[in-house]
């Protein structure tokens, strides 16, 4: 029976032992994906200096409202429980590796807490993998992170993905010149292009900007609709970056485009993407391209979350499990293991191999099946 003590707290839990099998299968297989394109994976620490993680934060102060803060006995400052690893990456290249060779390409893999969820998403503990390219956001950036972010996911299993694409900063570029916008409407004109909705955008003074509002859907005729808005060419090398994204991509998933999208997006500038997979109905990660607070170095990264990809991922096919009974040739048995076998090994006489869970059992050298 559980106590009430025992209890986890709100959008926390546990993961036992098949969901944390399939996890760290996950993980090592995004992980050697990523290195295997060539990037390097960095261990920044759980918890920071609040001071010196808000300043990183492209929003400074406001995304560090959502972390959970302590006093650090040792130094009497501030501490801060991370809530994203980016800007972490980002302390790092602009500190231990600032000499480093650019573009600088960087992954990592990690807990992150939040001390208050969405309702879409309740969990406040995920565990995040990304990675970082330092030094460019050219569409030749945006297009290896993409195919980075599918290339992990296939590498874990993950089928039936898509990507939809967004250009973040589209309002902010199109009405210092093209559409101009009274200061106080961008932020209003934003809020009504968010929430797809015509009326509301024309009466915030946006009119002009309902042609965006159909400039959605799949890549190719979205595309199309967007280039017909009249927009003195501003959106010319942002039609063609996208397309540069979209050609190295190819057909390796459907690719869709909402080009005024902006939540998860408010650090990025010219390109952000959502990354899909079949059987997860949330996102399964986010990316684009930014600067990095604090230097203004640009870069390209994307980060995906391990818990909606074990819902894109098949069920694992049971494992083989080797019992060892007493007296057993232990050199067989490191042979064995040597050679990838999982072993459990008796305690007592009366050990069940079936309870433990064994498929299979040593018997002098022999593996017998049960």
């Amino acid at each position: 029976m559980i106590q009430t003590d025992d209890l986890l707290p709100e959008g926390l839990e546990d993961q036992l032992p098949g969901t944390a099998a399939k996890a760290t299968a996950a993980m090592r297989a995004v992980l050697s994906a990523m290195d295997a394109h060539g990037y390097d994976r960095v261990r920044p620490p759980l918890v920071e200096f609040e001071r010196s993680l808000a300043g990183r934060m492209a929003d400074g102060r406001g995304q560090s409202r959502r972390q959970f803060r302590f006093t650090d006995p040792a130094s009497l400052g501030t501490l801060a429980l991370r809530s994203d690893i980016t800007p972490q990456v980002g302390r790092i290249a602009a500190t231990s590796m600032a000499a480093a060779p650019r573009p600088l390409r960087l992954c990592y893999a990690g807990e992150v807490a939040i001390i208050r969820a969405d309702q879409l998403d309740p969990a406040r503990q995920r565990f995040q993998i990304g990675a970082e390219l330092i030094g460019s956001d050219t569409a030749a950036a945006a297009g290896e992170a993409v195919v980075l972010a599918i290339a992990a996911l296939e590498a874990a299993g993950a089928r039936g993905i898509s990507v939809d694409f967004t250009l973040p900063d589209l309002v902010d570029v199109l009405s210092r010149d093209a559409l101009p916008l009274e200061q106080g409407q961008v932020v209003a004109v934003r809020r009504e292009l968010d929430t797809k909705d015509a009326g509301g955008l024309s009466q915030a003074g946006g009119a002009a900007y309902l042609p965006l509002i159909h400039a959605t859907g799949p890549l190719d005729q979205a595309i199309e609709r967007l280039a017909e808005i009249d927009a003195g060419g501003a959106l010319a090398s942002r039609i063609d970056g996208l397309k540069s994204v979209a050609g190295r991509v190819g057909d390796r998933a459907r690719l869709t485009l909402d080009p005024t999208e902006r939540h998860g997006f408010e650090y990025q500038n010219w390109f952000g993407f959502t990354i899909y997979a079949e059987g997860s109905r949330r996102a399964i990660g986010r990316g684009g391209t930014y600067a990095i607070a604090g230097t203004g170095e640009r870069a390209t990264g994307f980060s995906l979350y391990l818990e909606p990809l074990l819902d894109a991922l098949p069920q694992q096919a049971a494992r083989a499990l080797l019992f060892l009974p007493l007296g057993h040739d232990r050199s067989e048995a490191n042979r064995l293991r040597a050679e990838g076998w999982r072993s459990v090994e008796a305690l007592a006489e009366s050990d069940d191999p079936a309870a433990l869970g064994a498929t299979h059992r040593l018997e002098g050298s022999e593996i017998r099946q049960l």
